[in-house]
């Protein structure tokens, strides 16, 4: 923390760093509100979708590095090596788990590519894909948030660890709630049926056909 220019207790450096994660959910669910996503539609167009991934990229990364700087140096958590190893595991799953959730997404629509490609031959290409229930969805409608919570909880082998682990969960749990209302919009009474048979995140019961 001797880069910051002022020096917080513990509990001052869990607060900021939380309120950053606040600002973070705040902004991400304003700007993929229905409102806000028509105007800066009109504003940037088939270009949107990459600008919203970039800034949301952009707006993490500054809140990880904050988190970092906050929290980093504190060693008052310290896992056992048994304990840690475990974690190292988890977190690997993690990335498995996020890296199979994201191949059965599109994802030249999912980062934007696509649209971009489309309006190049004076096309226009939705950002909605039709809903999921293979792969991964077969077993939880959220696997990438499955994937994220591993890697988060399988990094908290220290104070910053287990403090991004807290507050992104948090984030991931809050923001559950707002993609199944935009899902169920977009998706109506497919999605509903889906979700009264298939988990969100803890893959416990029932499997979709697909």
């Amino acid at each position: 923390m001797e880069n910051l220019f002022f020096h917080p207790t513990p509990l001052e450096a869990q607060a900021i760093y939380g309120l950053a994660w606040l600002s973070f959910g705040v902004v991400h669910s304003v700007l993929a509100g229905a409102g806000a996503k028509r105007r800066l539609d009109s504003l940037f167009g088939a270009y949107y979708r990459l600008a919203y991934n970039l800034w949301a990229g952009l707006h993490i990364a500054a809140v990880w590095a904050l988190g970092r700087a906050l929290v980093g140096d504190r060693a008052s958590f310290a896992p056992t090596a048994a304990v840690e190893n475990a974690l190292v595991g988890v977190y690997v799953l993690g990335w498995v788990v996020l890296v199979m959730a994201l191949r059965e997404y599109d994802l030249g629509r999912f980062s934007g590519l696509a649209q971009i490609r489309a309006h190049g031959k004076g096309n226009t290409l939705s950002e909605d894909e039709p809903l999921i229930i293979s792969g991964l969805h077969r077993f939880v409608r959220h696997p990438l948030y499955l994937g994220a919570y591993l890697i988060l909880w399988g990094g908290a082998t220290g104070d910053f660890g287990l403090a991004t682990a807290v507050w992104g969960s948090a984030y991931l749990f809050i923001g559950t709630y707002s993609e199944e209302r935009k899902l169920l919009a977009l998706y109506g009474d497919e999605f509903r049926d889906y979700k009264d048979r298939i988990p969100a995140v803890i893959p416990w019961r029932g499997r979709a056909s697909g």
